[in-house]
């Protein structure tokens, strides 16, 4: 119906008369027919009414309005001029019944063209809403026009924008809303308030719509708002309510094409009616919503298939379906949509399709929603006792008058299979119903009840515009009866073929009229793309393998490659052979990859996805659509073949697979992206093959944040294609400026128990679901947490993941599909950090097995330190009170659990957990979620039952509400989950589950605690270093002013262990408190070792115990030293005394005599006095000791328990001709090793005396160190031998003896041996002591210095100056080397540690990196020698020559040492100046030692020598003592800057007390131990852990192996070796052949970790292939046959391998496989 122009000039004019009829839609006036006569032509009024209701009767007030406005032409009507104008309505006449009166007509409007003003026009007819109120036989009404504003009534066409501003959407009209926005995570995604406004309706309505609730339409404002602000006085239809129709109509018109898409899906899935033709009241022209019905797929039965039980299934839109339209023609007083819902619902199961005015707000006047086309299908199930209709139908109602809507009409009869016309109106304009181009059958409905029902003008309509008698409906009083005959005539209509049609083809008859949604440039490019893909696809086998080659069976065929190198099954003798021989095969499919060019098909689709946002978008979904459409065309062939042979299990295997290949969908190109990408990848880096894919991840990274579901793992395959999932992350982070934070949501469960239904209707995605097949492998989707909720939820997506169903029909036939689905259960448990694990509660047979899958990934999980969260969905629940009933059940799931958990344990080497709850956060009650059935009845009729929206719904509120409030989600980004799946994926490809998984990111965790860890450690061990020796130098100086030494030094010894246990107790303390914080921190990383805190925890303790005994052992070490001294003291305090004494009395003697003596005379005297004292003393004599006869008592006392034989030896043994030769090895002193030597099958005697011969030499030269170190200490600090060195030298001697399991006669050799060395070096320093100490030399070098003293003190000659400089000289410079000495070495180990390159001395793994690769850089044969043969010593002089190394460039140790001189004599200063100035010379001195007795060591001899006749005034000597020290500062400053170069700082670090590579080695060195297999050192920090591991193994060839009976080098690497069914044997297993797959149960303290690549161990793989002959020759056997993969690796690969091991820690990944095979022979 189309609007004229307006009228130039404005004269005529229109009356708008406003009212409501008394039915349930408001009806167009009839024409009306002015009296006759008078030469008055009888002519007609067009009126045109705006409905605003609903379609249900209605009984309102009436008023009529007047007003100005253009309207439809119509033939004049006459007019009466006589009576003039008047502002009102009115109705001439009476009646019995009715009074006249004014009416109010509510919202509906008619228009009268021709009027003049002020003038009253008369009618005969009466419209149908006043004919009550008027007489009958007066049938007249009149009309006044007055002056208007021809403008005034443009409010129609502006209700559009006006609604949409009300409703806060004006803003998004014209498709703004995506459904992105609409499923970002937000405040309002769990809220349970109703709308509180206006502008919450629309959100409230889409969240409800997204989760398939079906009260989404049942909705109103919980506060009153008024929508609509007239200036009508006499309007009262303010409401704050809305229909909901006008709710829909504004979303659409809001919503982009996809959101349509969307909400369309949801409706249908609820049985709403969905809209066809959406009108738009601004623009008057109506839009075929084809794009937003495209993606519906429907499947129904009808009756004709019922026998076969076989079913129909397709897209809507696609299906030739009869349509029946409802419409009405002006009054009806019958209730039409409630009549629809009626007809498409069975008695006991009805369902509001359609909207009506009983509905919540249904009779609230529509705003913009008339002309609303709306459609739904009624499909049958193929049961004659449920189906209305045995055919399936399209049912389609138009909404408002369709005399209003000659378009909607037009397009209605050409579409229609029937038109059913509902009037009451049977006298008024019912010209529509004659559309010539009508192909529909007409049918008139009409009620019986109403009151302007007349028979008689039925019959008149009904011929007038032939209309069929049969097709005449008359409703009469029972309703049931009036649906039963609509629904005959329907079902009689249905099954004529002429009448069906496809809703696709309805856009060739909607156009030009009616606008098309798919008619936008966007749609039409991107169906243009897909169609130049699938426009080609003929046989999609065929396709596939022509333009998708490159992911189909080379692909399996590489996946099957890479599980083989992972298990290694029946490989031949050399595995590492046979690893390459897989490596070939590999590069030659990749080689085969790359030799196929880019497929047409991929190019295409390669441009489609670059397209813009929208058309890509489109490109896509059409894409979808298309190659569904093959899909299920081939799925229904092969299903009819299915019912042939199910029980041919060949057969169904067959079928399976060609189910597999003739399914096409956009996960397969992505998938040829992926391999494009994968092949392209294996090409060097700045090849051009290369550089032109590098822009594919981006665009599936956009598919992802577009919504997409992308494909994580192939599930075709069953493998994860690592390098294009890494990049398209890896590119997402960079889109999102690296706020990629996720949290991993998944579900678990049987397949077909609607786990995918489940996550769509919980955050309303678009997981595919019944489109041909369950879905395969694993999904992920990316959900958008708001910027409001990202603080709380701490991610910035939700990434949801969709895996394949347990149980899988296809793949029951195999033999792994349990394996398969362990799998896939461990991978995405590992992945995520809430876990729903899906339940049929009518299937326990099912829900055991699931369990059983997942409580062992549940407790690997928990090795890891990971507890997810875990939620059980029992899906099908009964009834509401299935929470309470199932109680009893529950109970008895938690025992299942319980019961599994310990079995897996047992399985899994895990006993210690029992309980489910220990490897999961699982409360019964609280996470259990019982969930009704999906559907409301019999599909595909059946809405989604409302119970199960809102169950779904309180799981989602849960789901948020426990992240909110959880601090263990450890909130990784998308790359951090990257390396997460790539080591999670590694894991479950080694064998059969039994193993333990330590991911990437446990790896940088527990580096990271490592680090921290070790400062801690580092710094209690400094701590307690330097108290060592304070505590040390206070031993030196006890006596030194005190006299009663012997007694007061044990009582001092034991307080100070007492003072050594608290002080070590306060440092634990402080470690362990750093550790508590450490785990309290809310960090992803702290969750990841939470396992390893009781570790640390006893490394602390150990550390604790490990610095008491060794700090107690050098406490009485000094002690005992110092009492030994003790007696050479004495002698020289009595030497000191009587010469003192004796010159006092000289000189007492001399002075008294009153003579001036000349100093001859003095000097004279002195020396009578002095030939004295020596003929006195020479009877002095120190002791002298027999250090052989020491030694061979406590080397005896040693040996004791021995036995005879030892002793008999020792009877024979002469120390002094022990130890000076070589020691040599014989072979009747020892036993197999039992480490050191390691696991031995036909060892060879040669080589075994070369092996406990280099452990003799090693031990040699512990103890040679050990002895230097002494005799150092000796001479430093004069001191005489002590017994206390023989006993640390054996005692270092059983140490390094405890690991190796030999004889008690090798054992007293090698002793005796060390002891004889021992014994010479010692009984020659003693000797020295006693000759340096002797006291007639003393006297005879002290004469000089006593005679000075003499003179100047007879002279009273003023000594400040002269003592000065001799206090400097003989006490306070050497004080100060000796502590510079002292503390030097921990300021260098300090420096190394924490300056420049510290983070070499970091961790265990940083250093390691650091010395293989200075290892590989020098390329020295007897290095790599010493390192695997001797690891412990080469590490030690390694860090060594680094510490010379680094303290020889520039000044670094000149500044250590003048930091530390710097230091202490700020220190002395300090001192000096703190003293009182008051007191004598002979008091400031032994104050000041005592001030500083713990820091400094003022030599005894030298200060005795000071104090002797000191004649000084203390004020003037201490002037005299800084300006000394001060000069001393600059000469030894001076002469640290001269002592340069490396020869001389070796000589210093020497003869450092504390040695810095020591040091540094006791916390890099660890707990010392070897793989039992291939000899490297284990990396876990601490001296004890529970296990051992090593991220570097390497070949067997290392630690000696060899094959019998070949004797050539074994290049197996144990990595391989305990993934592949390989045996060993040795003499832990009794020499029996043992699996090493079962390597734990012989070796259950080490954890090797299974490594199938071929990189892994590249770096030892290149350093045997360049020094095999040399190994060889060492280890005296035949070299290893080299695999050629390995003679083209280069130095460059090993540093790479080394870098990438070593920095990835590969270490954490450990395996425990279990299966048995072939043989192995070791060396």
């Amino acid at each position: 119906m189309s609007f004229p122009e307006e009228q130039p000039g404005g004269t005529d004019e229109q009356t708008w008369i406003k009212g409501a009829p008394d039915s349930e839609e408001l009806i167009h006036p009839e024409a009306m027919s002015l009296p006759s006569g008078g030469g008055v032509q009888e002519s007609a009024a067009c009126f045109q009414l705006r409905e605003e209701q609903t379609d249900e009767p209605e009984k309102t007030e009436r008023n009529v309005k007047k007003r100005t406005d253009s309207g439809l032409s119509s033939e004049s009507i006459e007019r009466d001029e006589s009576i003039g104008s008047r502002p009102n309505f009115t109705g001439e006449g009476s009646s019995e019944e009715t009074e006249l009166k004014s009416i109010s007509t509510g919202s509906c409007s008619a228009v009268i063209t021709g009027l003049k003003p002020v003038t009253e026009f008369t009618y005969r007819n009466i419209h149908p809403c006043l004919r009550h109120y008027v007489s009958s036989a007066h049938p007249l009404c009149s009309c006044y026009t007055i002056l208007e504003s021809p403008h005034r009534g443009r409010h129609v066409a502006q209700d559009l924008p006006k609604l949409l501003s009300t409703l806060g959407l004006g803003d998004l009209h014209g498709g703004k809303l995506t459904l992105g926005s609409v499923l970002e995570i937000n405040s309002n995604t769990v809220s349970d308030k109703p709308a509180q406004s206006l502008e919450q309706l629309p959100w409230t309505f889409l969240r409800k719509l997204m989760m398939s609730n079906l009260n989404a339409r049942n909705m109103k404002c919980a506060t009153d708002q008024t929508m609509y602000n007239y200036s009508f006085t006499d309007a009262n239809d303010d409401s704050d309510a809305l229909n909901p129709l006008d709710l829909i109509t504004a979303l659409f018109h809001c919503s982009d094409p996809f959101l349509q898409q969307e909400m369309v899906s949801k409706m249908s899935m609820c049985q709403f009616a969905v809209p066809l033709l959406l009108p738009n009241c601004d623009t008057k022209q109506s839009i075929l919503m084809l794009w937003a019905l495209r993606d519906l797929v429907k499947r129904f039965r009808p009756h004709s298939l019922a026998g076969d039980k076989t079913f129909e299934e397709g897209r809507i839109v696609e299906m030739e379906v009869p349509m029946v339209s409802f419409v009405r023609l002006g009054e009806s007083s019958l209730p039409k949509s409630q009549t629809l819902n009626k007809l498409l619902s069975i008695p006991h199961q009805h369902n509001d399709t359609f909207i009506h005015r009983d509905m919540k707000c249904g009779d609230v006047p529509r705003r913009i929603s008339d002309g609303l086309v709306e459609i739904s299908w009624y499909l049958p199930c193929g049961s004659t006792n449920i189906d209305m209709f045995t055919q399936p139908v399209a049912i389609a109602n138009l909404r408002g008058d369709g005399r209003l809507f000659q378009t909607q009409m037009s397009f209605l009869y050409k579409t229609s299979a029937a038109v059913f016309i509902f009037t009451d109106d049977l006298e008024g304009d019912l010209s529509t119903l004659n559309n010539r181009e009508s192909i529909a059958e007409l049918f008139l409905v009409t009620n019986s009840q109403s009151k302007t029902f007349n028979m008689e003008t039925l019959r008149d309509t009904c011929m007038k515009h032939q209309v069929k008698e049969t097709n005449v409906i008359i409703k009469k009083n029972n309703d049931a009866e009036f649906v039963r005959t609509l629904r005959s005539h329907v079902s009689g209509l249905i099954g004529k073929d002429e009448y069906k049609t496809k809703v696709e083809d309805m856009a060739a008859v909607a156009r030009p009229d009616i606008l098309v949604d798919e008619d936008c440039t966007e749609c039409i490019n991107g169906r243009r793309s897909a169609e130049g893909i699938t426009g080609n696809i003929k046989d999609v086998v065929k396709f596939k393998e022509d333009q998708l080659s490159l992911h189909g069976e080379i692909w399996k065929q590489i996946s099957k490659i890479e599980n083989q190198n992972c298990r290694m099954r029946n490989a031949n003798k050399d595995i590492e052979i046979h690893k390459g021989s897989l490596n070939t095969e590999k590069e030659t499919l990749r080689l085969k990859q790359r030799q196929k060019a880019f497929s047409d098909a991929m190019t295409k689709f390669t441009a489609g996805i670059s397209e813009s946002g929208t058309q890509r978008l489109y490109f896509l979904k059409w894409l979808k659509i298309q190659l569904d459409t093959l899909s299920r065309h081939n799925l229904f062939t092969l299903r009819e073949q299915y019912k042939d042979c199910c029980r041919n299990k060949k057969l169904i295997a067959h079928l399976d697979e060609q189910i597999s290949n003739c399914s096409l969908g956009p996960e397969h190109f992505f998938r040829e992206l992926g391999q494009i990408y994968e092949c392209a990848c294996s090409l060097p880096e700045n090849n051009p093959a290369r550089q032109q894919v590098q822009h594919l991840p981006s665009l599936c990274a956009q598919m992802l944040l577009d919504g997409f579901p992308v494909e994580l793992v192939d599930g075709d395959a069953s493998n994860i294609p690592m390098k294009w999932i890494e990049e398209v992350l890896t590119q997402l982070h960079q889109m999102v400026d690296t706020k990629s934070k996720i949290l991993v949501l998944t579900v678990l469960g049987v397949q077909s128990t609607g786990k995918s239904t489940l996550l769509n209707t919980m955050f309303g995605v678009q997981f595919a679901v019944s489109n041909g097949r369950c879905t395969r492998g694993a999904f992920m989707l990316l959900i958008k947490v708001s910027e409001e909720l990202r603080s709380e939820l701490k991610c910035d997506f939700i990434m949801v993941i969709d895996t394949e169903g347990f149980k899988s029909p296809e793949l029951a036939t195999l033999d792994t599909s349990y394996e398969h689905d362990n799998e896939l259960a461990t991978l995405v448990i590992g992945l995520s950090d809430i876990t729903i694990i899906n339940i049929a509660m009518e299937n326990s047979t099912e829900m055991k097995d699931i369990l059983q899958i997942v409580v062992h990934a549940f407790l690997r999980m928990k090795e890891v330190g990971k507890k997810p969260r875990c939620l059980f969905v029992h899906q099908n629940a009964s009834d509401m009170s299935a929470h309470d009933s199932n109680m009893r059940d529950r109970k008895k799931l938690v025992e299942q659990l319980d019961e599994m958990t310990g079995m897996a344990s047992i399985m899994e080497r895990r006993e210690a957990n029992t309980k489910f709850t220990d490897v999961m956060d699982y409360d019964p009650d609280k996470d259990s979620y019982y969930i009704p059935v999906l559907w409301h009845g019999t599909p595909p009729m059946a809405p989604v039952n409302v119970g199960y929206s809102e169950a779904v719904y309180e799981l989602k509120k849960t789901l948020i509400a426990s992240i909110q409030t959880s601090d263990n989600i450890r909130n990784n980004n998308v790359t951090e989950f990257f390396k997460q799946t790539q080591d999670l994926w590694n894991a479950v490809k080694f064998e059969n589950f039994i193993f333990n998984i330590k991911n990437c990111l446990v790896a940088d965790a527990y580096t990271d605690l490592c680090t921290q860890y070790n400062i801690w450690e580092w710094s209690f061990q400094s701590e307690m270093d330097n108290w060592l020796i304070n505590r040390q130098t206070l031993i030196s100086n006890f006596g030194a002013t005190e006299k009663n030494v012997q007694n007061d030094l044990r009582t001092w010894l034991k307080d100070r262990k007492h003072e050594a246990s608290e002080q070590l107790h306060k440092e634990e303390q402080k470690i362990l408190s750093n550790l508590d914080e450490y785990f309290l921190k809310k960090d992803s990383k702290v969750s990841l070792v939470e396992k390893y805190k009781q570790d640390f925890r006893t490394r602390t303790n150990s550390l604790r115990q490990q610095l008491e005994n060794s700090i107690n052992f050098s406490l009485e070490k000094a002690v005992e030293i110092r009492e030994g001294m003790e007696k050479v003291n004495k002698i020289k305090d009595r030497q000191t005394d009587t010469i003192e004494k004796k010159v006092l009395e000289l000189l007492k003697k001399c002075r008294q005599r009153n003579a001036d003596l000349s100093e001859d005379g003095l000097t004279t005297e002195f020396q009578k006095m002095w030939r004295g004292i020596t003929s006195e003393l020479s009877t002095v004599t120190l002791p002298e000791i027999d250090v052989y006869d020491n030694v061979h008592h406590l080397l005896r006392s040693n040996l004791y328990s021995k036995g005879g034989l030892v002793s008999e030896m020792l009877n024979t043994v002469d120390l002094r001709s022990s130890g000076q030769d070589t020691f040599n090895v014989k072979t009747d002193w020892f036993s197999y090793g039992k480490r050191s030597v390691g696991a031995v099958s036909n060892f060879s005697k040669n080589h075994l005396i070369t092996k406990i011969q280099e452990i003799c030499d090693n031990i040699i030269k512990h103890c040679d160190s050990l002895i230097s170190d002494d005799i150092s200490v000796m001479e430093r600090n004069n001191t005489d031998y002590h017994e206390m060195y023989i006993r640390d030298l054996l005692k270092a001697v059983d140490d390094q003896l405890k690991d190796h399991q030999i004889n008690d006669k090798y054992e007293a050799s090698l002793k005796v041996h060390v002891c004889g060395r021992a014994a010479m070096l010692f009984q020659a320093k003693h000797e020295e002591f006693n000759a340096r100490n002797d006291p007639q030399k003393r006297l005879l070098k002290s004469r000089s210095i006593f005679l000075e003293n003499f003179l100047e003190s007879f002279r009273e000659k003023d000594q400040c100056q002269k003592r000065a400089e001799q206090f400097t000289e003989t006490c306070v410079k050497p004080a100060v080397e000796h502590y510079v000495s002292k503390h030097l070495g921990q300021a260098i180990a300090d420096h190394m540690k924490m300056g420049d390159g510290g983070v070499t001395y970091s961790t265990r793994t940083h250093f390691l990196y650091t010395l293989l690769k200075q290892l590989l850089e020098e390329d020295s044969f007897q290095k790599y020698k010493e390192y695997t043969t001797s690891y412990g010593i080469f590490v030690k002089n390694w860090i060594n020559e680094q510490i010379i190394k680094k303290m020889s460039s520039g000044e670094q140790m000149q500044e250590l040492e003048r930091k530390l001189l710097h230091e202490i004599l700020k220190k002395i200063t300090a001192t000096i100046t703190s003293i009182s100035k008051d007191m004598d010379i002979k008091e400031f001195i032994p104050q000041f030692c005592s001030d500083l007795k713990d820091q400094l060591v003022l030599p005894r001899d030298a200060l005795n020598k000071f104090l002797f006749l000191i004649n000084a005034k203390t004020d003037q000597f201490v002037i005299n003592l800084i300006e000394f020290i001060l000069e001393m500062e600059s000469h030894l400053a001076q002469g640290y800057a001269n002592k340069t170069g490396i020869s001389h700082i070796t000589e210093i670090i020497t003869h450092l007390p504390s040695k810095p590579h020591e040091l540094l080695f006791s916390g890099l060195f660890g707990c010392g131990e070897q793989c039992p297999f291939c000899g490297t050192p284990c990396e876990a920090g601490g001296v004890k852990h529970e296990t051992h591991f090593s991220s570097m193994h390497r070949s067997e060839a290392f630690a000696m192996y060899r094959w019998n009976p070949s004797k050539k080098l074994v290049i197996d690497i144990c990595t391989t070796l305990v993934i592949s069914d390989k045996t060993f044997k040795n003499s832990k297993t009794n020499y029996e052949w043992h699996p090493f797959m079962k390597y734990r149960e012989i070796h259950p303290d080490w954890e090797i970790t299974g490594d199938q690549s071929m990189q892994a161990s590249d770096y030892w793989k290149y350093v045997l292939m360049k020094f095999n002959n040399e190994f060889a020759k060492a280890y005296r056997t035949l070299p290893a046959d080299i695999p050629e993969a390995w003679k083209t690796l280069t130095a460059e690969d090993a540093l790479r391998s080394l870098r990438e091991q070593i920095y990835k820690t590969n270490k954490s990944l450990v395996l425990r496989p279990q299966t048995t095979g072939n043989w192995c022979c070791l060396l």
